[in-house]
């Protein structure tokens, strides 16, 4: 079980590093690349910079949980 999620938690982890590099940053960032860095003439960020956000979250969110599941895991374990 808990090889499982520590597989689960490596793989949030490289997830949420892609997600990082992907977002805009003051210089435009790997998003650029990808048509992130389109802006709206409206203002604010593009839909796809804001479900890049949500997803973002999402994953980071996941992780956290992974982190305290094995935490827990391994504390009753021992």
């Amino acid at each position: 079980m808990i090889m499982g999620f520590s597989i689960a938690l490596i793989v949030f982890s490289l997830l949420l590093m892609l997600l990082v590099l992907m977002h805009k940053g003051k210089g435009g960032g790997l998003s650029d690349m990808f048509g992130g860095g389109m802006q709206s003439s409206v203002g604010g960020s593009s839909v796809a910079e804001r479900n890049l956000d949500r997803i973002t979250i999402v994953v980071g969110l996941l992780w956290v949980a992974c982190i305290i599941v094995v935490g827990l895991l391994i504390k009753l374990e021992g």
